[in-house]
């Protein structure tokens, strides 16, 4: 990690120098009806990456208005890239911090703008600047590019379910694992069938859930899907998704003094007809969940491809929960629970089971923390911040990606029973979460003792921002190899795991009808918003949520 401590505070620095704070915001309006307004827009389209505690994906905004001017906020609020692009001092520090682009609200009206600035000028304090030195470069080795290039191929467009990028929020695609049906879900709410470069609406999940709701947030809507292994006989799906706070009560809640901002509901499906081109069926909510803010929520649904009726582990629901934000929103308690809590957790659950406290799914017995008092029952393992994506390989070995906060992305070997580290840990690395999360510290030998699990794979900030994975290549020269990237820019990189003390990983890169390019060029845009995918035949696919395209990975 090439930038520093220091750093990151000269940019919150330039940012928010308090020693001009007077002469700024004085053309802002102060009108309550503006500020609400404002509120809402703010919530709807800034929280997920904002807030107004410390930094997050993105700087804390409390007192901006107060130091920076005014048009410099709303040219940055439009289009961020442009302003990056121009060199600007203010907009290249911010970049060199974050290591990404924000996505542009062009969309926004001159007077959403105006209501977004009334209520940003509410807070007035700024944030601390001391800053808390940490590890300077906390992992120094570059990734070395292997010179592999693959060739991409034109599969489908998904129709746009947003009028600006991301067009659509494409984010699994995956096959039935018995008929090879393949499908891909938009995260506004569609789930679709795929075949032979076509695509046709299967489950219409905002018309059978109208209380869905897909923004603010990176990853609100339709979190994931899952089919039973069995669904070809027994027509039964499984999906997360988001709806506004207290649309019903919760299974999971916590203290009422805490805001909850998105519930998460898990519901299963059943088709008398699993061989209809469409969904036609009724749905039976088992699990609703309160988070604090719109992000870290369910956005992985799996179940083992390798257990085989008759196994233990056949037929249970594997579900991926991160903190829900609360860590870097001051409530770094709710994920800091030593399986006590279902937050920042993988559960295993049996959705034919009814020995759950609500009675609508059961906890298998050979579940770590079932039966114990004071725990959790449905979950496996704990402490992630966010597990965005689950998966086995051949070997039956479990793996879940997570997605860091400030400096380390990971790649976990899933375990029973154990801790990952967050909010205490951010790859092999000590994280405050009571004080400044964008600092990192060296285990110390009294931390040494604490029975943390750490990543078999772990990547700083200066080599991606977000990870995402990601398949095992069927054949060609990633043959074997355990294929992953970067969200925001869409960085290609692939792994050998096959020992997963020495794990190996590199570069690789993408040709276009005969042109090597990058994903932001082949998709025109700054934010790529990569994702993979892979259909029972072990074809892989490469996703750019930006303008909704599905490639085939030709080896």
């Amino acid at each position: 990690m090439n930038k520093s401590i220091y750093l990151f505070f000269t940019a919150s620095l330039l940012i928010f120098s308090c020693s001009q704070k007077n002469q700024y915001g004085s053309d802002i309006s102060t009108d309550s009806e503006q500020i609400e307004a404002g509120k809402v827009l703010f919530e709807n389209n800034c929280s997920s990456c904002h807030n107004f505690q410390q930094n997050g994906i993105g700087p804390n905004l409390s007192g901006i208005t107060h130091s920076v001017e005014t048009e410099w906020v709303r040219n940055f609020i439009k289009d961020p890239a442009k302003v990056i692009d121009a060199n600007d001092p203010r907009a290249a520090s911010l970049f060199e911090v974050y290591n990404t682009y924000m996505p542009a609200f062009s969309g926004l009206k001159e007077e959403d703008l105006n209501n977004i600035l009334a209520y940003l000028h509410t807070y007035k304090t700024l944030p601390d600047t001391v800053p808390q030195i940490g590890l300077e470069n906390p992992i120094p080795d570059s990734i070395p590019d292997s010179g592999i290039r693959l060739e991409l191929e034109f599969y489908t467009q998904i129709p746009a379910s947003n009028p600006e990028p991301p067009l659509a929020k494409i984010t699994k695609l995956e096959s039935e694992s018995v008929s090879g049906r393949t499908f891909v879900s938009d995260q506004h709410g569609t789930l679709y069938e795929l075949k032979d470069g076509k695509y046709s609406v299967y489950l219409p999940l905002k018309e059978l859930r109208t209380k869905l709701v897909s923004k603010p947030g990176l990853a609100t809507g339709f979190g994931s899907y899952a089919f039973h292994p069995e669904f070809t006989t027994n027509g039964l799906l499984y999906t997360s998704h988001t709806e506004p706070a207290g649309t019903m009560p919760a299974d999971f809640t916590y203290a009422d003094s805490i805001n909850v901002k998105m519930q998460w509901v898990l519901t299963e499906w059943k088709t008398n007809n699993p061989d209809a081109p469409t969904f036609i069926g009724e749905g039976r909510e088992f699990m609703r969940i309160n988070v604090v803010t719109v992000i870290h929520g369910v956005q992985e649904l799996a179940f083992n491809p390798n257990s085989k009726s008759g196994s233990e582990d056949y037929g249970f629901l594997y579900v991926g929960i991160g903190d829900g934000g609360a860590a870097e929103s001051g409530f770094a308690f709710i994920p800091d629970h030593h399986g006590s809590k279902v937050w920042s957790s993988i559960m295993r659950i049996n959705p034919a089971g009814r020995n759950s406290t609500n009675g609508k799914y059961g906890i298998p017995d050979s579940n770590p923390f079932a039966g114990q008092d004071g725990k959790a029952g449905e979950v496996y393992a704990y402490g992630f911040r966010n597990p965005n994506r689950i998966f086995w390989d051949t070997k039956g070995r479990m793996f879940a990606t997570e997605i860091g906060h400030h400096n380390v992305e990971e790649l976990n070997l899933i375990e029973p029973g154990n801790f990952y580290g967050w909010p205490i840990r951010e790859g092999t690395f000590i994280i405050n979460p009571y004080a400044d999360m964008h600092s990192v510290f060296p285990i110390t030998d009294q931390d040494k003792n604490l029975p943390s699990t750490y990543p078999i794979i772990q990547i700083d900030h200066d080599e991606i921002a977000a990870i995402i994975g990601g398949y095992f290549m069927p054949s060609g020269p990633l043959k074997d190899k355990w294929v992953f990237g970067n969200i925001p820019n869409g960085r290609l990189l692939f792994a050998d795991l096959s020992d997963l003390n020495n794990v190996t990983f590199a570069s690789w890169g993408i040709t276009y009808e005969g042109k090597e390019m990058s994903l932001e060029e082949l998709c025109g845009s700054k934010r790529v918003d990569l994702k993979f995918g892979q259909d029972k035949t072990g074809q892989a696919y490469l996703m750019t949520k930006a303008d909704g395209k599905i490639y085939k990975i030709k080896d």
